[in-house]
């Protein structure tokens, strides 16, 4: 762009985007072209980067440039002079970094089209993995150099946000140890998954994995190619994503990416990529995609929003995130990571079925208190400060359940969860070095205790083909404490309850999450109304809900008022009869919602037990470019 740039072009896809309610780009200050040479950067270049940010704010726009740019779109990039140099580990090499970084920032950190900046762009594909601690001596003194610039504006890495905390893979790029050098956490996603309820809420179960670090949470990169999706399909899917989004606690919105731009198909690294053409929110010609007519609706309820403030409502339900999961423990294997993420988006999936007002706190941080229920999927390994935590809350009055898993491996095959007799009630009857297999392809669980509102005599049935020889497995157990509540179909404990001090424990025996997370377009499978049922023993607010899983409803909390978001996660047209708590009544006179294939709803509320408090940042939906907080 920057060799051959046009400001006419500019300024009309820019003039696109602003009539399409958007505010914000993301450019990239591709590293080859600023800097030629060491401690040179390119005057003409600078020159239309300048032009560029002329532009944004003939327009009312804002961008985040982009300091170190060596990848895009399937290929790297150096500037003839890096030779080989370590981007991370050799200092004058991050030194050069740092310099460009500082140049920028002041040389335009007070043009008024820059809100925020970013370091790089997906540098975990540039420079590679590497010890976390390598990782933030590279980023520390890119940041300093910005703020020493004097430029005020929020700054984030650019890195997608794909370390272990969100992925459970560890490629050096730690929330905990980075969430203190920035000011927004930004992830990157673009899911590919074998069922269409997990797909569409794989965005939203990442921001709720980036968040809970001290800092706002954008969704710096998704969108959708054309080639691999319809465009009628890729606006659905643009649809509940910016919903869901919202409702897992997103402030901001990037999609990639601005335009189609079939001229370069004969040039890397579109030549080898060519799907990488076609994620533009206009096509090659600058005609908007249904896509961006979304982003444009979406814009409207977000501009309302944050005109007041707002929030998502979550947490009197909560999703345990397992140390396990986040820490490369010794002589653990990556399987169990693996399958910990699949089981927790699973679960995640049920619970937002079951429009649980749910949010994810993680053992490692101690559990945080304050949820009245504690979801713990398919869990195979917790620590013992983890269990001692279950334990006082659900002394003191809190709900935790269970379901048990052995793992995918024969590797330490079992529960690392200590004694199940005094968390869960329960005495297990296993056979060392064995496993207990399901015999059924259908699993039934059979209600001999009520349950929330599932009578004596309701039956829950979960498909139970999937899985290795491991993890198709139940705990045989006898109750030492607990009661049955369910049972399965050979007459076994299924599900059992123990009353702990003013609170309770479930435990269920079979993987059920995991069944459900290893079978392709299972969703919506029963583990929603076990949830649903829960949340009912355990007295979970949830003001605005639907008895069909198929519509996904959460609350967006706006200074004393709150709005209900209704998104149909099904390709069905959906009848959807809204249940509301004593007090709670929609704003305007509502009826029945009938809800058309992907098709989202919103509605004001009134009544019911408000929150006053005000939310701290502003959203507004933008392409390319996101929410800052000026």
């Amino acid at each position: 762009m920057w060799t051959r740039y046009d400001g006419a072009v500019v300024r009309e896809e820019l003039e696109t985007l602003a009539a399409h309610g958007l505010n914000v780009t993301r450019s990239f200050c591709f590293w080859a072209d600023f800097v030629p040479e060491p401690e040179r950067l390119d005057g003409d270049v600078l020159d239309r980067f300048s032009d560029f940010l002329d532009a944004h704010v003939e327009r009312g726009l804002g961008t985040i440039p982009t300091f170190v740019v060596g990848h895009m779109s399937g290929q790297n990039w150096d500037p003839p002079w890096r030779d080989g140099r370590d981007l991370y580990r050799d200092a004058w090499l991050v030194s050069q970094q740092a310099w460009l970084a500082g140049e920028l920032a002041r040389r335009f950190g007070r043009h008024r089209a820059v809100v925020g900046w970013l370091v790089s762009n997906e540098m975990p594909l540039y420079g590679g993995p590497a010890a976390a601690e390598e990782i933030e001596a590279w980023a520390r003194p890119i940041v300093q150099a910005v703020r020493a610039a004097g430029a005020t504006q929020p700054i984030s890495l650019g890195d997608g946000a794909w370390g272990v905390e969100v992925t459970g893979r560890d490629n050096g790029y730690s929330l905990r140890t980075l969430a203190p050098l920035v000011d927004f956490v930004g992830p990157h996603t673009y899911p590919m998954q074998d069922d269409e309820v997990r797909q569409l809420l794989a965005p939203a179960f990442t921001c709720e994995l980036a968040g809970g670090f001290g800092k706002p949470v954008i969704l710096e990169e998704f969108g959708v190619s054309s080639d691999f999706a319809a465009d009628d399909h890729a606006a659905d899917y643009y649809r509940r994503v910016l919903h869901t989004t919202l409702l897992a606690g997103a402030r901001g919105w990037l999609a990639w990416c601005n335009a189609d731009f079939d001229d370069l198909r004969h040039e890397d690294p579109y030549r080898h990529h060519l799907f990488e053409l076609h994620f533009g929110l206009t096509d090659a010609e600058g005609r908007p995609k249904p896509a961006l007519l979304e982003l444009e609706r979406f814009a409207v309820l977000v501009r309302d929003l944050a005109s007041r403030g707002f929030e998502r409502v979550a947490g009197e339900a909560a999703i345990v995130v397992p140390e396990h999961f986040e820490r490369v423990l010794p002589f653990t294997e990556q399987s169990y990571r693996d399958d910990l993420r699949d089981n927790l988006l699973q679960g995640y999936v049920a619970a937002r079925e079951a429009d649980l007002p749910v949010e994810l706190v993680r053992e490692r941080d101690g559990i945080s208190g304050g949820a009245r229920l504690y979801l713990l999927p398919s869990v195979k390994a917790l620590t013992g400060p983890g269990v001692d935590r279950l334990l006082r809350l659900a002394s003191e009055g809190a709900t935790v359940y269970a379901s048990y898993f052995a793992g995918s491996t024969a590797n330490q095959r079992g529960p690392w969860l200590g004694s199940l007799e005094e968390l869960f009630g329960v005495r297990h009857r296993l056979r060392y070095g064995l496993a207990d297999p399901i015999e059924d392809d259908e699993l039934v669980l059979e209600l001999v205790e009520p349950l929330g509102d599932l009578p004596v005599g309701a039956t829950l049935a979960f498909r139970a083909t999937a899985g290795t020889a491991s993890a198709r497995a139940y705990l045989p157990v006898e109750p030492a404490g607990a009661q049955v509540v369910a049972v399965d179909g050979q007459g076994r404990p299924a599900l059992l309850r123990r009353e702990l001090g003013s609170g309770r424990t479930f435990f269920c025996t079979y993987p059920l999450e995991h069944l459900a997370a290893r079978t392709p377009g299972v969703n919506p499978e029963s583990t929603w109304r076990l949830y649903s049922a829960l949340a009912d023993e355990a007295s979970v607010s949830r003001p605005v809900r639907v008895a069909d899983p198929r519509v996904l409803v959460g609350l967006v909390r706006s200074r004393g008022s709150r709005t209900a978001v209704f998104v149909n996660a099904s390709r069905d047209s959906v009848v959807a009869e809204p249940l509301l708590e004593d007090g709670v009544e929609f704003a305007a006179a509502t009826g029945a919602l009938t809800l058309a294939p992907a098709e989202v709803a919103v509605l004001p509320l009134r009544g019911g037990h408000g929150d006053d408090r005000p939310a701290d940042a502003l959203a507004v939906a933008s392409a390319e470019g996101g929410d800052v907080q000026r």
